[in-house]
């Protein structure tokens, strides 16, 4: 090679660093709003920044980690199988899956399911079961799923058609047809729709969290179940973020005494580690045959062998009975924070530890009062705030993540 003379290669690079310098866009696709804030480790229910600064944790990653960070049980779970074997696809047998399932089966409805690696990718399964279940019936016709305006299935095209909300759907058309959005929790609406010809199913969150922390009343899922039953169709419930362990019953429907057809998963089954999952009775899948779906990731021996640690945990009465606990606690604070901050909050709202505060002013102010009290929380729509600790977070944390909303809501009101 001689001197001085740039090589193909070297005039590649020159010109990609000449790109570099001139694009206005992030190297990360710039889809988030994201806080001023970057944390490089936790403990337990608290986050602790590069600059080393402590924030208490109030949103567990969105409802994911149901056991606080670095909890040493999943750590020593994923470590134990990191040192075996990472990943080997679903065309073999996997132990840890298999076993991931029984446990799933035994404490739920559900007579199978089926592992993806997030909530958004089991609800895509989930239409496809409910358009599959029709066709094996011999009824390809029946394809429409009534949904409830304000819910959050995840962002596919199936994801976002199914919620139909402008924000979601703006730009992103022709949309995936089939689904028809009714009033949040309008059973008198369901049933002026449900006997249609092509009506398939009904689908919702029986607490909504990203429309504004809104629980489905008892009675009120009792009687959509008794509807889906009388019309001949089938229940298909999202508890991707109130499921595990949320609510202070392993999966929120079991607070009504029903169960669905069909289920969605995600978020805390994990525990942070990306695992998701689609329950399913064997009615409700039969359909679904060898071929007819997969997944070259989920399911792996790492996601299942956290999985099976957090249901080690979770899926315990004792546990259980300490998050109805915890969840009293921090109620009854809410509720005194409300009462003191009139001029702030409207209500509280929630069940379990999936709580929101309905706000008067912006809920992203509160928000950002929370940054600058050092408490992490989460927006919603229905301008309200999310608080979704982790289910074991102490009682000491839950007082002194109060006492820093009651800071933030000062400040917010002294505005």
């Amino acid at each position: 090679m001689r001197s001085g003379v740039d090589t193909p290669m070297a005039l590649r690079h020159q010109k990609a660093l000449i790109h570099r310098n001139t694009v206005m866009i992030s190297p990360i696709l710039p889809t988030y709003n994201r806080a001023p804030l970057t944390f490089e480790r936790g403990e337990g229910s608290w986050l602790i920044t590069t600059d080393g600064d402590r924030y208490l944790d109030f949103a567990a990653g969105i409802a994911v980690n149901v056991l606080g960070h670095a909890n040493p049980v999943l750590v020593e779970a994923l470590t134990a199988q990191a040192n075996k074997m990472w990943h080997v696809s679903n065309l073999y047998h996997i132990a840890e899956q298999e076993a991931l399932a029984e446990r799933l089966v035994e404490h739920s409805f559900a007579d199978t399911c089926f592992f993806t690696n997030s909530g958004t990718e089991a609800a895509e399964l989930a239409v496809k079961m409910v358009r599959k279940f029709w066709t094996t019936e011999g009824q390809p016709e029946r394809f429409r799923i009534l949904t409830f305006e304000g819910s959050f299935h995840g962002r596919s095209s199936a994801a976002i058609a199914a919620a139909g909300s402008e924000k979601m759907v703006k730009g992103f058309g022709p949309l995936l047809p089939g689904f028809t959005q009714l009033p949040w929790g309008d059973v008198a609406a369901i049933r002026e729709h449900i006997f249609a010809d092509d009506i398939a199913a009904v689908m919702f969150e029986p607490v909504l969290g990203e429309g504004g922390i809104r629980p489905v009343p008892d009675a009120d899922l009792k009687a959509i179940r008794a509807l889906c039953d009388e019309a001949g169709v089938l229940l298909v419930l999202d508890e991707v973020q109130c499921g595990i362990g949320r609510t202070g019953k392993l999966f929120a429907y079991e607070w009504a005494g029903i169960s669905p057809d069909i289920m969605m998963v995600g978020k805390g089954i994990g525990g942070g580690f990306p695992l998701g999952a689609l329950l399913a009775t064997e009615n409700a899948a039969k359909g679904m045959t060898a071929g007819s779906h997969g997944s070259t990731y989920g399911g792996n021996p790492l996601a299942c062998a956290v999985g099976n640690a957090v249901m080690d945990v979770v899926a315990t009465p004792k546990f259980l009975g300490e998050v109805n606990r915890k969840a009293g606690l921090l109620r009854q604070g809410l509720e005194a924070l409300v009462a003191s901050h009139p001029d702030v909050f409207e209500e509280v709202r929630g069940a379990g530890l999936m709580m929101g505060l309905k706000c008067k002013p912006p809920a992203g102010e509160l928000v950002n009062a929370g940054y600058a009290a050092n408490v992490l929380t989460v927006g919603a729509a229905d301008n309200v705030v999310r608080l979704l600790p982790a289910l074991n977070i102490p009682d000491a944390d839950i007082a002194e993540g109060l006492q820093r909303l009651d800071a933030a809501a000062t400040a917010l009101g002294g505005k």
